[in-house]
């Protein structure tokens, strides 16, 4: 069963869910995991684009805005799933993708201001009342 993590931020700043995104999205990848992230937002899919080439300064994340990618470890896209074989999805999204089911580990970012705190609870509630197990970790 899918195991879920939900990362609770303190900052509330938009950045700081890109900043851990990308550096959950590294980590998987290094250990040998495909990443897809679900951002539920184009403009956010754009900016995480961004910041995927440039939060290392001396690395970039190969990465891919076409679902489709199979040459890269990590996929992003604002509503569809990745057609390959992913084994990690980052949500980034205020709710929680249909197809989350599918991927061993689901990664959750919450957001420090208050509307990231509620649409968080709700992606909670929506995990736990279908028998995920869940953990989470304060940032």
């Amino acid at each position: 069963m899918t195991r879920v993590t939900f990362y609770l931020l303190q900052d509330p700043q938009p950045d700081a869910r890109l900043r851990l995104a990308c550096k959950l999205a590294e980590k998987a990848s290094r250990q040998g995991h495909r990443v897809h992230v679900h951002t539920g937002d184009p403009a956010l899919t754009q900016s995480l684009d961004e910041w995927l080439w440039t939060f290392r300064d001396t690395a970039f994340l190969p990465h891919a805005t076409e679902v489709d990618a199979a040459d890269v470890p990590v996929t992003l896209h604002d509503s569809r799933a990745p057609t390959t074989h992913c084994d990690v999805l980052v949500n980034l999204a205020a709710e929680v993708p249909e197809y989350c089911g599918r991927f061993e580990r689901v990664a959750d970012i919450v957001g420090g201001d208050e509307a990231g705190r509620a649409a968080g609870r709700a992606r909670w509630r929506y995990f736990r009342d279908r028998g995920y197990p869940l953990e989470h970790h304060s940032m």
